[in-house]
């Protein structure tokens, strides 16, 4: 990526890997990026069949979750950041649950998705937090409301513990952080 050039680039791309208009989702992205990013990225809107395929593919969990992540592989472009993979499904009822547009929630799960190619790593005990203020930080700077972790923590009670992923009764709005990239063919 040329230095002169914006510090984050977003693509968004339909579920084979062809651009579409996604009503200034990646502006938005690049606008609320830490300013110490630089790199490329991919933003996929996939359906629930896809994104249900990838998690079992990478995760080994055969349900669909919102969003996706898969950091870049290293010494392969260095510029680049890897990819998320967003299911427009998942999302657009999650927006209704939450009484905000599909458009926000896109947002919501971009930003969280965002977060895990940097490596933050809510589910990982040494992260003390970390990408709950990183996420609460920048989604405030972009004008969002509650975000993903939030919305899981305000989800639990102190009767109850979270469960994992995929379990029955597990945590919704979770993101993986596969260390494999999504590709147009895969």
């Amino acid at each position: 990526m040329d230095p002169d050039s914006k510090r984050v680039g977003v693509t968004v791309t339909d579920g084979r890997g062809r651009p579409i208009r996604s009503g200034g989702l990646g502006k938005w992205l690049t606008g609320v990026a830490p300013s110490r990013v630089r790199g490329e990225l991919a933003v996929a809107l996939v359906s629930d069949r896809q994104i249900r395929q990838l998690n079992h593919r990478y995760r080994h969990t055969d349900t669909p979750t919102d969003v996706l992540s898969f950091v870049a592989d290293a010494g392969q472009e260095p510029q680049r950041l890897g990819d998320i993979a967003i299911a427009t499904g998942v999302a657009r009822r999650q927006a209704r649950v939450m009484g905000h547009s599909y458009a926000t929630e896109l947002r919501v799960l971009a930003l969280h998705g965002l977060l895990h190619l940097l490596g933050y790593d809510h589910d990982d005990p040494a992260d003390r937090g970390r990408m709950a203020r990183a996420e609460a930080r920048l989604r405030r700077a972009g004008g969002l409301g509650e975000g993903l972790i939030a919305r899981a923590r305000d989800a639990r009670t102190p009767m109850t513990r979270p469960r994992p992923v995929g379990a029955p009764g597990g945590r919704r709005g979770s993101t993986a952080r596969p260390q494999k990239r999504l590709r147009p063919d895969q």
